[in-house]
C-alpha cells in the first residue's frame, strides 16, 4: 500500500531573507550642495525638492534649517563611504566641506538666536518642521509596509508562472552571413528561419522585420507630468492678495502681510506637494517660495504698531493740564506742539510720543527743563544745533539729551520704529 507524504512534507519555495533597513545616508550623484536632501529623498521615496524647499523655509524663518541641514552635512557619511565630515575633521583633514558644513551650522544657530524673541516666527518654524517629519514618515512607512502574510504565502507556494519567450526585435541569426565573404547558394542554409533566400543583410532594420513578419512595435515614449508651476504661482498670488485685502483694515501693517505672505506660503508648499504624486514644479516655484519665506520673517519683524494709513496728526495742548501722558500714531506725521506747555518751578511733568513708521515732531518750550530720551529702530534723528541736515538712517538710535536749566522739568519719551524723530525748540 502506497503511503503518502503528509501535507506539511510538502517542500515549500525558500522565502528570501527580508532585507536589511536602510540607512539614511547622502547622496553623492544627485546633490546639489552636501547631498543631504536627496539622500532624504531617497531615505523617504519622497522627492527632494520638497525637502529643498522645507529646509529653505525654516532657514529663513527661524535658522532650524539651516542647523539641521549643517549637523546633518558633518555627521552623515555619503552612502558610498563610512567616514564622515566630522570624523575627517578630527583625524586633521581639514577640507571645503566639513568647513561649510560648521560654518552653515553656525549661521543657523545665530539666525535661532536672533528669533528668540518672534514667537510667530519660532511657532510656524516648528509647525512646518513636524509636517515634514511627519511627510517623511508617512512616506517612508508606505513604501515598507508589511505584505499580508496569507497572500505572502500563497505567493510563494504558488508555481512559476509560464512565460513567454523572449521576442528580438531583430534576430541576429538573420542578418549574419553564412560564410566570411557574406555569399552563398540557395537558401540561408539553416533548418528554420526565412523561407526565402533574400539576402536581408542588404535590407535595414525596418525592411527585414516587416518582410520577415516579425516586426514589433516600438513603445510609446512615456508621457512627461503636466507642469503646474504657473497654476500654483498664480493661486499663490491671488490667495496672498485676498489674505492681506481681507486683513487691511482691522489689523496693523505688519501682521496684514504677514496674513498674506502665510496663505501664498502655504499654497506653494501645497502645489510642491502635489507636484510629488501628480504633475511637476520647477525650480521657478522653489525659487518664489523661498523669497516668500523671506519676506514673511521680514515682515515679521516690523513693529506691531505700524498701521497701513498714512496720516497727519497734530498734537497741541494749551497749558500742562492739557498735557497727555501718551501719544500714539501708526503711521504718517505727528507733531507734538508743547509751545504753549508752562512748566512751574519744582514741578515735573512726562509724556510719551510713539510713532511707528513715519516721522515724529516735537516743539519743546522755553524757560523749562527738557529731558529727552530718544529711540529710533531705523531711522534717523534730528536735534536743536545740528548744523547738518543730512538723513543718516542707522538701526537702533538711542540718544539722551537734556536741554536748559531753569524752571520745571519736563520729560519726553521719544520713540519711533521706522523713520525720522526731529526735535526743535519754540521760537
Amino acid at each position: 500500500m502506497t503511503e503518502y507524504a503528509p501535507h506539511d512534507a510538502v517542500p515549500h519555495a525558500e522565502t528570501e531573507p527580508p532585507a536589511p533597513p536602510r540607512r539614511f545616508r547622502r547622496d553623492r550623484p544627485h546633490k546639489t550642495l552636501g547631498g543631504v536632501c536627496a539622500g532624504l529623498g531617497r531615505h523617504c521615496d519622497m522627492d527632494p525638492v520638497i525637502f529643498r524647499i522645507g529646509l529653505a523655509v525654516l532657514a529663513v524663518t527661524g535658522g532650524i534649517g539651516l542647523i539641521f541641514y549643517g549637523f546633518a552635512w558633518l555627521f552623515v557619511p555619503y552612502d558610498d563611504e563610512d567616514e564622515n565630515e566630522f570624523r575627517k575633521l578630527l583625524t586633521g583633514r581639514v577640507d571645503g566641506p566639513g568647513l561649510a558644513a560648521i560654518v552653515t551650522a553656525l549661521v543657523g544657530c545665530g539666525v535661532f538666536l536672533s528669533m528668540l524673541n518672534n514667537g510667530g516666527a519660532l511657532t510656524f518654524a516648528v509647525v512646518l518642521a513636524l509636517l515634514l517629519a511627519g511627510a517623511g514618515y508617512w512616506s517612508q512607512q508606505r513604501r515598507t509596509a508589511d505584505p499580508d502574510p496569507v497572500t505572502a504565502q500563497a505567493a510563494a507556494d504558488a508555481p512559476p508562472e509560464a512565460q513567454a519567450p523572449p521576442v528580438s526585435p531583430a534576430p541576429s541569426w538573420w542578418r549574419d552571413p553564412i560564410v566570411k565573404d557574406g555569399t552563398h547558394v540557395g537558401g540561408t542554409g539553416y533548418f528554420w528561419g526565412p523561407s526565402d533566400s533574400e539576402n536581408l543583410t542588404d535590407l535595414t532594420p525596418g525592411q527585414a522585420a516587416a518582410r520577415s513578419g516579425s516586426a514589433v512595435a516600438r513603445p510609446a515614449a512615456p508621457r512627461r507630468p503636466r507642469g503646474i508651476g504657473a497654476l500654483t504661482f498664480l493661486a499663490a498670488l491671488i490667495a496672498g492678495t485676498a489674505g492681506t485685502g481681507a486683513s487691511w483694515e482691522s489689523r496693523s501693517l505688519g501682521a496684514s502681510l504677514q496674513t498674506g505672505l502665510a496663505i501664498a506660503l502655504g499654497v506653494f508648499g501645497l502645489g510642491i506637494a502635489i507636484s510629488a504624486f501628480r504633475g511637476r514644479t520647477g525650480a521657478g516655484s522653489m525659487i518664489l517660495a523661498v523669497l516668500t519665506a523671506g519676506l514673511l520673517a521680514a515682515s515679521a519683524a516690523l513693529p506691531s504698531n505700524i498701521g497701513t494709513d498714512w496720516v497727519r496728526t497734530d498734537w497741541a495742548p494749551a497749558s500742562a493740564s492739557e498735557l497727555r501722558p501718551h501719544y500714539e500714531l501708526g503711521s504718517g506725521v505727528g507733531t507734538l506742539d508743547l509751545s504753549k506747555v508752562k512748566v512751574a518751578e519744582g514741578e515735573t511733568l512726562a509724556t510719551h510720543v510713539e510713532v511707528g513708521a513715519g516721522q515724529a515732531k516735537v516743539v519743546v518750550p522755553t524757560g523749562s527743563t527738557v529731558k529727552l530720551r530718544i529711540e529710533v529702530g531705523v531711522g534717523d534723528v534730528q536735534l536743536p544745533g545740528d548744523e547738518s541736515n543730512d538723513v543718516d538712517i542707522r538701526p537702533s538710535v538711542e540718544k539722551t539729551v537734556t536741554f536748559g536749566d531753569s524752571g520745571g522739568v519736563l520729560e519726553i519719551n521719544l520713540e519711533v520704529g521706522l523713520g525720522q524723530a526731529e526735535v526743535s525748540r519754540a521760537a
